[in-house]
């Protein structure tokens, strides 16, 4: 009953004339962002994030902008990928296997409509999850201690890994560069400076806001300006704007298979929308059987990643709000928005902060229907927008995420450090490294410090608290289940081959 009261009054929060204003603004900015080729939400929370801060919103209302941003990011990634063949991000890039070719058809409204109609039940789904699910999960972490936390981000990292199965080694090696950066600054425990190279400006380790811009935004740029290239047409001819009864029907099962899969995946730590995109198409494909055109234009190889995609985007809500642990690359950087606030995700925020969490799951019911509506009727005008030059484009990125970074400590070093994590971004990104992997690394990386040494403190130095308990016995036999049973599989596949 108390859930319901809490939803009632999230409702309130969320239906605020100024909170209703912020979240149609940060649906609008995250379709615009996420369809853009190369962007995506991790670009576009990250780019809006010091902005969100400087412009001294209230906590609520940031995370309001943050998480509306990110839904309207998931939603459009579908439109470039359908329109233009070129994935809006990451979690875009099986849409682009059938929704292209359904445009190449004359059928990119339907593709549109049913990726918007499919997006939009999953999400759905996902939110009334999060409502059932995410304060059972609260009030079970709280028997956490910093041995089972310890755990369980050895647990998401492992999962990290073995789930970006194309670059698993790269992957790992991305987490280690990002749990290696949280060293940089003043040890809390001796009070000895690590890394810092003597200088003053890095005694406090790099800021959370710095690494996010310089990474994705300033790498972006980097990307952006080297593949700029001109001779991309829209399909300008959608057809029909809506699917017909029938055809949804045709889709409907899919829908509701790839939400539930989307949803548990977004609850992995570190599993993210593209892994939840990639195995639902999969599933749907090998169900379909041999009486299906997947890749050459299904209207279910549009709706299972669109689903799954959005599905996992709120999903990976749960484990940030209950436990403090990242659900995506984009979520981790939400979490950093929370502790701009001096606010500290995890089980306890649902008691000490109800007004953020029941605020912010609300406006993922608001902002989903917002998208819905917004969507379909404009798909004309984001077509349009595409056409941006890139020479308007990448200076605006740039000046944004410079006065977002001055604004918050206004020095003049923070600008040439985000240039220099933006070039070794570029080259790691040239390698094939992947950044989320870096930034949940980053995020995990402070709190996997932190619980090794409160655990080994309780016990005085004994490592055996770290494996004692059925918590964290479960937790370390994933882990060890998750890195060492794919590649035996696999070897053993080729000693039979």
């Amino acid at each position: 009953m108390d859930t319901w009261l809490y939803l009632l009054q999230g409702f309130e929060v969320a239906l605020s004339t100024q909170n209703i204003i912020i979240a149609i603004i940060g649906c609008f900015i995250g379709t615009i962002v996420g369809m853009l080729p190369g962007l995506g939400p991790i670009n576009g929370v990250a780019i809006l994030l010091p902005l969100a801060y400087s412009m001294g919103l209230e906590p609520t209302s940031a995370i309001i902008l943050l998480a509306t941003v990110y839904m309207g990011c998931e939603y459009g990634g579908r439109i470039s990928s359908i329109l233009l063949g070129i994935p809006g991000d990451a979690a875009a890039i099986m849409t682009t296997l059938d929704g292209h070719p359904l445009a190449k058809k004359g059928l990119a409204g339907k593709a549109l409509c049913i990726s918007a109609i499919s997006s939009f039940i999953g999400s759905l789904i996902a939110i009334t999850g999060i409502v059932l699910f995410a304060p059972l999960l609260a009030q079970w972490s709280l028997s956490f201690g910093p041995p089972q936390y310890f755990a369980l981000i050895i647990f998401a990292l492992a999962t990290l890994g073995s789930m970006l199965a194309q670059k698993p080694i790269r992957s790992m090696l991305s987490a280690l560069i990002g749990l290696f950066l949280t060293t940089i600054g003043i040890d809390g425990n001796s009070g000895v400076y690590r890394f810092t190279f003597d200088n003053p400006h890095l005694y406090d380790g790099i800021p959370f806001v710095i690494l996010v811009i310089g990474l994705f935004s300033i790498s972006e740029i980097l990307l952006i300006l080297e593949n700029t290239h001109t001779g991309a047409v829209a399909i300008k001819k959608t057809g029909k704007l809506l699917v017909s009864v029938k055809e949804f029907f045709h889709c409907f099962w899919t829908i509701i298979r790839s939400a539930i899969t989307g949803f548990f995946v977004g609850v992995l730590p570190g599993a993210g929308a593209t892994i939840a995109s990639a195995i639902s198409y999969m599933n749907e494909k090998k169900l379909a059987g041999k009486d299906n055109e997947f890749g050459k234009g299904d209207l279910r190889g549009v709706a299972a990643p669109e689903t799954a995609n959005n599905a996992s985007a709120c999903g990976s809500f749960i484990p940030m709000l209950t436990l403090g642990l990242p659900g995506s690359g984009t979520t981790a950087v939400m979490i950093g928005a929370l502790t701009l606030y001096n606010i500290n995700p995890g089980p306890t925020m649902f008691s000490d902060n109800p007004d953020i969490v029941w605020g912010l799951i609300t406006s993922l019911f608001i902002a989903n229907v917002l998208l819905l509506f917004l969507n379909i009727p404009l798909i004309g005008v984001f077509v349009k927008i595409l056409s941006i030059p890139i020479w308007v484009l990448a200076p605006i990125i740039a000046v944004v995420s410079a006065i977002g970074i001055y604004s918050i400590n206004s020095t003049s070093f923070d600008l040439f450090l985000i240039i220099i994590i933006g070039i070794i971004g570029y080259i790691l990104r040239k390698l094939q490294f992947p950044m989320a992997p870096l930034i949940l690394g980053f995020v995990l990386g402070e709190m996997l410090e932190v619980n090794l040494r409160r655990a080994l403190s309780i016990s005085s130095g004994d490592f055996s608290i770290l494996y004692d308990g059925v918590i964290t016995k479960i937790l370390l036999l994933g882990a060890l289940f998750i890195i060492v049973i794919p590649p035996l599989v696999k070897k053993i596949k080729k000693s039979k081959h």
